[in-house]
């Protein structure tokens, strides 16, 4: 079986192979050498990382066990991981045995890497074949001289400024990237807080042990500035979709009369565009009066279809689990598209009892669409927050679980993005 080699780095940063040890990669607790149908040629715009106080494990296949690395050839090494880029989901992280007094990992998904026929691979799959986050199709002049022509077209306008002042300039947000190409899905945040203490929060994580990966808007748009934002890029944008709910925001449904305000003032103008709803799902009577305004998607975001594991992770406020789905089911009674944004972790995602709450959960909700998105949480913290239970058995593989998922909800659709309503409209009668 052609597997691929062990990649470390040393303590400066400089990654390499090691061709005496195969690589393997964990799931849950488990470490297990990957199938070569786990395996892809790692995808362009990935980035490398190192994992300090981390030491790499790798499988000797002449003795058939795995070797905890602390030096190769002299050299003091760590272990090393893959960010993939997007529409990729993670097959196996990262394996390692963390070191004591070993720093906490910033907020990125660590994905198995290995080195195979002259290049690094990874172990994932892609699952959509949307290419709007592509990275070798962004031109970054294009980029910056849409920047400043939004920020000339509307000096006023306090969203724009902030999605290409903030957005653009500071972190590379693909999103508002294409905002500013004028094409595919256009971000619009509007919260400055949130109705839930997520562990692993992009935006806010008190006490900074770990950065946040973007910062908070500060202010909330008004309905006008919205609007003047999303119908210029409906005007545009072929396909377009808009929509709230962003990494840099809290809970949008907490905005709810802004929201609702914007969305019927481009409906007033337009019937084009999609508007999509990015949210924790937790008030299912604000969300029916966003689709009654014209909201036509929902995108609920889910680490587990449990109740105790969804709450021990998101650490709602002032609502429950039961809110989130209630909110599925409004979207089907509404007819309008439902998206689950399930945060893949392996182990976790596809282990038995998670597989079959989350299917229970799709076939009664009817949802018409699974996001899988990786868990940008460091892996052994998320261990402590769930706790040993629910990592106790193997689980099956996740392209077994799709495959399962595909098999019992033949309706259901894969992919990593916000389908525009041209994909998917009329809406599904089932």
């Amino acid at each position: 079986m052609n597997l691929p080699s062990l990649v470390v780095s040393d303590l400066k940063g400089n990654l390499f192979e090691v061709p005496e040890l195969l690589m393997p990669g964990m799931t849950g607790m488990h470490t297990r050498l990957p199938l070569p149908e786990e395996m892809i040629p790692m995808p362009f715009g990935s980035s490398l990382f190192t994992l300090p106080g981390r030491s790499p494990i790798g499988f000797d296949a002449a003795r058939k066990q795995l070797i905890y690395l602390k030096e190769y050839r002299g050299k003091k090494v760590v272990a090393a991981a893959a960010f993939m880029a997007p529409a990729y989901t993670q097959i196996l992280r990262s394996a390692y045995f963390t070191q004591a007094n070993a720093p906490p990992l910033p907020l990125y998904a660590y994905t198995a890497i290995g080195w195979q026929n002259g290049g690094f691979v990874v172990a994932g799959v892609r699952t959509d074949a949307d290419t709007r986050q592509d990275l070798n199709n962004l031109d970054f002049k294009k980029i910056e001289a849409g920047r400043r022509d939004l920020l000339k077209r509307f000096p006023k306008n306090r969203l724009v400024r902030h999605l290409m002042d903030n957005c653009v300039s500071r972190y590379g947000c693909p999103a508002a990237r294409n905002l500013a190409l004028g094409r595919f899905e256009a971000p619009l945040p509007t919260s400055p807080t949130c109705n839930a203490r997520c562990a692993g929060c992009l935006s806010l994580q008190p006490g900074r042990r770990v950065p946040c990966a973007q910062e908070r808007i500060t202010f909330v748009p008004s309905p006008e500035e919205i609007a003047e934002t999303a119908l210029f890029h409906i005007s545009r944008a072929k396909q377009a979709v808009v929509s709230f709910g962003q990494g840099c925001e809290g809970e949008p449904l907490l905005q709810s009369e802004t929201l609702e305000a914007a969305i019927r003032l481009i409906r007033k103008k337009t019937s084009r565009g999609t508007i999509n709803l990015n949210t924790n799902a937790s008030m299912p009577e604000m969300l029916a009066r966003l689709f009654d305004a014209g909201l036509d998607s929902v995108r609920v975001s889910l680490n587990s279809a449990r109740k105790k594991q969804y709450e021990t992770y998101f650490r709602p406020v002032s609502y429950a689990f039961e809110d989130v789905v209630e909110s599925c089911h409004v979207a089907h009674r509404k007819k309008k598209w439902c998206s689950i944004n399930y945060f893949i972790f392996p182990g976790f995602t596809d282990a038995p009892d998670e597989t079959r709450a989350f299917l229970r959960l799709v076939t009664e909700s009817r949802a018409n669409y699974i996001q899988l998105r990786n868990l940008n949480f460091d892996p052994e913290d998320y261990l402590a927050v769930l706790g040993d239970a629910p990592f106790s058995r193997p689980g099956m593989g996740l392209l077994k679980w799709m495959e399962r998922v595909k098999r019992e909800c033949p309706w259901i659709g894969f992919g990593y993005f916000n389908p525009p309503k041209e994909q998917w409209c009329p809406y599904p009668q089932r």
